[in-house]
């Protein structure tokens, strides 16, 4: 990978993850909804470098059981439902609503980037 592209990767997921937790703090919700909205963003990222990971193991012939693989996948799409239900239903403005949207899936996108050039990055440290 490019520096270019680590540089983009990371502030991708330092910019969306920041922002959300910005969000939150100044958020004018009770402190169990903001629990609730940050856990789901760290179950995100989990979940997102979780199948980022299984997919390409499973590129390279490294053996990934089917249930980690399925319960990856089922992980990353849950976090997403479960931000998209508490939108839903919380009384924000749909500016805000935008805004959480947004960047939480920048850091998701960020984290699978970080994770993939990571791994990259490591694959060309051993054929040096």
């Amino acid at each position: 990978p490019s520096n270019a592209f680590i540089g983009a990767s990371w502030i991708a997921l330092l910019a969306g993850t920041v922002t959300f937790c910005i969000g939150l703090w100044n958020a004018d919700m009770y402190l169990n909804e903001k629990g609730y909205y940050f856990t789901v963003l760290m179950f995100g990222l989990f979940a997102v470098i979780s199948v980022q990971k299984a997919v390409r193991d499973k590129l390279e012939g490294i053996p990934v059981t089917d249930i980690y693989y399925g319960i990856s996948w089922f992980a990353s799409i849950l976090s997403i439902l479960l931000l998209v239900i508490g939108l839903w239903n919380a009384d924000l403005l749909p500016s805000e609503k935008g805004f959480y949207a947004f960047s939480f899936l920048l850091a998701l996108f960020g984290a699978v980037a970080v994770q993939k050039n990571i791994r990259d990055s490591k694959d060309i440290e051993k054929s040096n």
